[in-house]
């Protein structure tokens, strides 16, 4: 039986990857830079599937669970991507000290708008039981209440839209863009940032020698068999069936969005999204409209793309982290089409992403692009809204601790 549905995981795995292949020559026909960013998709969807590595996993567990296993290897992808970032910064920008700003490096408005934001989506990422990143691996993996939170994000993006142009007299347009390179020099920026991870990182494993709780990897167990196909096969176990350490997911993410920012711009996600809702809604004649600003700031701000149609490289880079989640899941027997048991997860999955939705517009990105890009930015707005993220994920647990 386990030999039967090791051959239906091999099948399906191949089936999806070859399907995989197929839109990225498609893509590549039409456009190089979609079928890279397909490439890219892929990549980051897999990693995340493989390790299982969410960011809300990451702030929550750390109040809830009193371990920060999942955190520890998110700052250890974040100081792989510092590094990486830094040095591409030092290239786009030699003298820093001139006043201007990398092109696409995260570098947002700090101001009220981050603060409410950052705690807004940290709520609502705990109420919805998984962040952006983990709802794209958990969609991959066939959970419905993470298409359903998928959706709340949606609408939460364009509902705060209609907001946009008050937010932005009020609070954005004035909010200062601090990049430490700027005051600090890059080397300054750069040991200054590395500090503060390692510092955060003391402080986790402080915060866990509290409570007393270990939680080990599971380890991989090869067969004994000393032959070349079956050390082959256990390598490839490693790689698609066993699942990672978290750390590893960490590390990969770290390196992968170096890559991307080397390519063309860090990582992000809900930039692309809001250009699917507002360029709808706006060709329906039901949208906000211009949005003051918007096209002049990095990262995953509000894009209205309507003129750019519906092939543009970042929808290929979001579904291409689901399509390579499913590839990940297939290959490792984790797929399968997972319906709440309770009722009411579908309204915490459609009102969690809502607020993450908020939050993201607010913020001008989520987890990935106003967090594990914006720090790698050597930008301040990266740190206050990891605080923020940390204060309503806090504020979450309290929440469900209380009612489930």
């Amino acid at each position: 039986m386990n030999s039967l549905l090791g051959l239906e995981q091999k099948r399906g795995g191949l089936l999806a990857t070859l399907a995989a292949a197929g839109i990225w020559l498609a893509a590549f026909g039409v456009d190089a830079e979609m079928a890279l960013f397909w490439g890219y998709g892929l990549a980051f969807g897999f990693v995340l599937q493989r390790s299982r590595l969410c960011f809300a996993s990451a702030f929550r567990d750390i109040f809830l669970l009193q371990h920060g296993r999942t955190l520890k290897a998110l700052l250890a992808g974040l100081a792989v991507a510092t590094v990486g970032f830094g040095l591409v910064m030092s290239k786009q920008i030699p003298n820093p000290t001139l006043g201007f700003l990398p092109p696409t490096a995260n570098v947002l408005p700090i101001g009220l708008h981050l603060v409410l934001g950052g705690l807004i989506f940290g709520f609502g990422m705990v109420v919805a039981g998984g962040c952006v990143s983990g709802s794209v691996y958990r969609m991959g993996e066939g959970y419905v209440a993470s298409w359903v939170s998928f959706g709340g994000i949606l609408l939460g993006l364009l509902g705060t839209a209609y907001t946009w142009n008050w937010w932005w007299d009020f609070s954005i347009a004035e909010g200062p863009r601090i990049w430490l390179p700027t005051y600090l020099g890059h080397g300054g920026a750069l040991g200054l940032t590395l500090l503060a991870l390692l510092g955060t990182y003391l402080a986790v494993v402080w915060w866990e020698s509290r409570s007393g709780i270990v939680i080990p990897e599971s380890p991989f167990v090869g067969r004994e068999e000393p032959d070349f196909r079956t050390r082959l096969g256990d390598n490839l176990r490693q790689i698609f069936v066993h699942g990672w350490p978290v750390v590893t997911g960490g590390l990969a993410l770290g390196a992968l969005n170096v890559m991307l920012f080397y390519t063309a711009h860090p990582w992000g996600f809900t930039g692309e999204l809001s250009r699917w809702m507002l360029g709808l809604s706006n060709a329906l004649g039901f949208g906000p409209g211009a949005l003051q600003g918007a096209a002049d700031l990095p990262g995953c701000t509000l894009e209205v793309g309507s003129e750019q149609g519906l092939l543009h490289h970042m929808l290929f880079l979001v579904w291409g982290m689901v399509m390579g989640s499913f590839v990940g899941a297939l290959f490792s027997g984790e797929f399968k089409l997972r319906r709440p048991r309770q009722p009411r997860r579908y309204w915490q999955a459609a009102g969690g992403g809502l607020l993450m939705g908020v939050g993201a517009t607010l913020a001008m990105g989520c987890t990935i692009g106003a967090f594990f890009s914006a720090i790698p930015s050597l930008a301040l707005n990266g740190w206050v809204f990891a605080l923020c993220l940390a204060a309503g994920a806090w504020l979450g647990v309290q929440l469900i601790q209380r009612y489930e």
